[in-house]
């Protein structure tokens, strides 16, 4: 029993496993290294100071206990059905004991009489016999319908809380807006929502597991301590070899596990992106570097899914190595203890015949749950990796709003006073600013990439976390304005105004749908006249006439089919639907060839009359059109920067662009020395 146990254990391939899956951290690794080279002088004095550190218990990380508190919640609903189940089980045990107690039964009937010499007892013979074998039948039905429903349930449960979780990460995504790119790319966002749910589905099989690898081998130990009691002591000895050893295995499960899913997200993401520039990729022959680049990621996802599994197959092993031993032990000692030979009790016969075939029945059912557990704590670690990427995501913070619910019946007025916005790693996206948005004005916010002019509009949208506060006001919400500038954001429900804004971004978000569906995303009673009017209205009705289905002409993902310019020409006639009274454009010409984008401003200029409107561009060759112009730079308002509007305008310098023509923004006296430092509420 040792030594087979000694040369598995520490054969060369497993001591190597053992070494990989206690390798420190890639961070701590580097520490020590540097330690080491610190203190490499004094080699017993490093050994002697660096002893207790490995021996240091690593403490359980957020990311740990934020995963494990995620599980918990989220299989709370279904914590009923997981009992129900773990109930199945122990009937089931009770089930496999009438089984193993009916043919003890018959064999020692058959066994008892062939040794007497006696007749055989009416129970294994005739009708007795039959009654027998009809009862093991009924114990053997019961058993798989037990065992039928119990993975009936525990699936539904499963795959109803992977539905909640992605409804939730919809949920969430809609709340965070274009905040989710702090998550990652679409690809990668994709994935989570997509695939990593499923993963969390088998974790319900893993709590009734856990339940069932206790009480089960604790019923079949005090069943078999009735006949022997030494045999249910050799089995409760050997039972903690195979947790033991399924715990080494599932720490390197879940890491590996999270590997995995990693590239999986990262194939995704990469995939997702060549596959949208896959035109531009043609024009240019480049369709071969992006062949290269999936194929690198699909080898390095290959290579993390091979690793999960070779870990899984030698967990495996080595649970069926351990509980082959166990059970082999048990067989020797009754085998030697029904002879008398054992070392201990010569000559004596310890136990039974029916007594030893009664234990031997039960032995593998001891040890086939923590063998099912060893083979669930894998799942459980997918399911641990999984809520480590899902769980940030749904506990992002959102911006605090209130439940105020205004109807904007004429353009607003919107201020910003001294906001300042931060990203998560507390770097400063935009510094405390002052801005007015006047109302049925047309505002630009020029500026580099980076300057802050997304940010403010991730703000005005309600998806941007802020400092300072912001205002709006407008003639219908005089009634509920708490003083003369208007109402405070954060008591009124964004979520609802957001829906009377209208948003138009570098490409038109347009939909796998006909012309005419993406068209009533904006406006679902709008009639075919209407739809016709805002295409004339935009210059787009002369090419969808012209089309073999017209308005019923489906488009195919992010708007294929219709040219850049036609799709945002497309999403403008969304716009101009919605009747929006906000309009907040984000550079929306950015992609397009000149002509185009003459052509898209000139629409976007004559459709947003007395509309309150905020247009990011870098383009400073029409800012004189503008009632307000505001620049920012890293995040700061310049107001001492100067824009040459053309050859013909003179040049304005920001801080003394008057009221009449342009309103002057204000920033912090020390806007540029003093950044605000981020609150840590």
């Amino acid at each position: 029993y040792v030594s087979p146990l000694f040369f598995a254990l520490f054969s060369p391939s497993w001591l190597n496993f053992l070494r990989t899956m206690t390798q420190h951290s890639p961070q701590n690794s580097n520490t020590q290294t540097h330690s080491t080279s610190a203190h490499g002088t004094n080699a017993a004095s490093n050994s002697a100071s660096s002893a207790p550190k490995t021996k240091k218990r690593r403490a359980k990380s957020p990311q740990d206990a934020q995963a494990s508190q995620f599980l918990r919640e989220s299989f709370a609903p279904v914590r009923k059905f997981v009992m129900l189940a773990w109930l199945l089980d122990v009937l089931s045990v009770l089930l496999l004991l009438v089984q193993a107690w009916v043919l003890v039964r018959i064999f020692d009937g058959w066994l008892g009489a062939f040794l007497d010499g006696q007749a055989l007892p009416a129970h294994v013979v005739g009708t007795g016999l039959l009654a027998n074998l009809a009862l093991i039948f009924a114990a053997i039905v019961g058993r798989a319908v037990l065992g039928f429903w119990r993975d009936k349930i525990l699936t539904d449960a499963g795959l109803d809380v992977a539905q909640a979780v992605r409804g939730k990460l919809l949920d969430k995504l809609a709340v965070l807006g274009l905040a989710r790119r702090d998550f990652g790319a679409d690809g990668a966002i994709a994935a989570h929502v997509i695939d990593e749910p499923d993963h969390l589905a088998g974790f319900a099989r893993f709590e009734v597991q856990k339940m069932t690898a206790v009480t089960t081998p604790i019923i079949l130990a005090a069943a078999i301590a009735t006949q022997n009691t030494t045999a249910a002591l050799i089995l409760l000895a050997t039972a903690p070899l195979v947790p033991i050893f399924m715990a080494i295995i599932g720490i390197a499960t879940a890491k590996k596990s999270r590997a995995q899913m990693d590239a999986l997200a990262q194939l995704g993401g990469r995939f997702l992106d060549w596959i949208r520039g896959v035109n531009t990729l043609s024009r240019l022959g480049a369709v071969q570097i992006a062949t290269a680049d999936i194929e690198q990621s699909s080898e390095a996802y290959r290579k993390r899914t091979m690793d999960v599994l070779k870990i899984a197959f030698l967990n495996g092993a080595v649970l069926e190595f351990l509980s082959a031993l166990a059970i082999a032990l048990v067989a020797v000692y009754l085998g030697f203890g029904l002879m008398g030979i054992l070392p201990w009790a010569t000559s004596q016969v310890i136990t039974t015949y029916a007594a030893a075939l009664f234990i031997l029945l039960l032995v593998p059912e001891f040890y086939a749950p923590l063998r099912r557990l060893g083979a669930e704590y894998h799942i459980k670690g997918q399911a641990t990796a999984a809520a480590k990427a899902i769980a940030p995501m749904l506990a992002a913070n959102g911006v605090a709003h209130g439940n105020t619910q205004i109807t904007l019946t004429h353009s607003p007025s919107i201020a910003l006073e001294n906001v300042a916005a931060f990203g998560d790693d507390g770097r400063v996206r935009l510094s405390q600013t002052s801005l007015n948005f006047g109302a049925g004005k047309r505002t630009a916010l020029i500026g580099e990439s980076g300057s802050g002019k997304s940010t403010i509009l991730q703000i005005l949208l309600g998806f941007g976390a802020y400092q300072g506060d912001v205002w709006l006001s407008a003639p219908n919400l005089a009634n509920l304005a708490a003083g003369e500038k208007g109402l405070r954001y954060r008591d009124v429900d964004v979520a609802h105004l957001r829906t009377q804004f209208g948003y138009l971004a570098q490409s038109a978000a347009l939909l796998p749908l006909s012309i005419a569906d993406n068209l009533r995303l904006a406006k679902p009673t709008a009639s075919d006249d209407e739809l016709v009017q805002v295409l004339k209205d935009v210059a787009l009705y002369d090419v969808i006439r012209l089309l073999p289905q017209g308005l019923d002409t489906k488009l195919s993902e992010r708007g294929g089919g219709l040219s850049g310019g036609q799709g945002q020409r497309l999403a403008i006639a969304q716009l101009m639907l919605q009747d929006a009274k906000v309009w907040l454009l984000d550079e929306p010409t950015e992609h397009l060839d000149a002509q185009t984008a003459q052509a898209i401003k000139e629409i976007l200029w004559r459709v947003s009359a007395g509309k309150t409107v905020v247009w990011v561009t870098h383009d400073v060759a029409d800012l004189a059109q503008f009632d307000q112009v505001y620049r920012l730079q890293n995040g700061v308002l310049d107001e001492s920067a100067q824009t040459d509007f053309s050859s013909n305008i003179a040049t304005l310098d920001a801080a003394t662009l008057n009221a009449d023509t342009f309103n002057t923004a204000t920033s912090s006296d020390n806007a540029n020395s003093q950044q605000p430092k981020r609150s840590k509420s």
